[in-house]
């Protein structure tokens, strides 16, 4: 009964896509006006900024659903490492006040979706 790797699957698959979802609405909502500057300071186009619906709205969905799972999270994980190295490199060595690692969740949205790669979705899927 409780060996059920698909079911375990699915639940992977909804807590990244979910998660990783509200980060997108959050853009969605509220612009991309901060990652527009942080291209911009780094010499990028600014236009990059609107790549983060791909990984925070689109690729989530797409784990949520199965559909093109290992696509999607492939997706979340460059995300992650963009985000990481744009915002977040100073704190890869870095613990946070609790004394856990500070980039937890950047880690654990990075590594997640990196299992799913190599997971796929399971049974519980869209047909693709």
């Amino acid at each position: 009964m409780l060996d059920n790797a698909d079911l375990g699957k699915l639940l992977v698959r909804l807590t990244l896509g979910g998660l990783m979802l509200f980060h997108g609405i959050a853009k969605l909502l509220n612009g991309v006006g901060p990652i527009e500057a942080m291209m911009v300071a780094r010499g990028m186009p600014a236009f990059f900024a609107y790549g983060v619906f791909i990984g925070e709205l689109l690729a989530p969905l797409m784990v949520i659903l199965g559909y093109h799972t290992r696509i999607g999270a492939l997706l979340i994980a460059f995300n992650m490492l963009v985000a990481i190295a744009l915002v977040h490199s100073h704190e890869l060595l870095a613990l946070s006040r609790n004394g856990g690692w500070a980039l937890e969740l950047q880690g654990f949205f990075l590594f997640i979706a990196i299992a799913l790669v190599f997971l796929g979705p399971g049974r519980y899927k869209l047909k693709s």
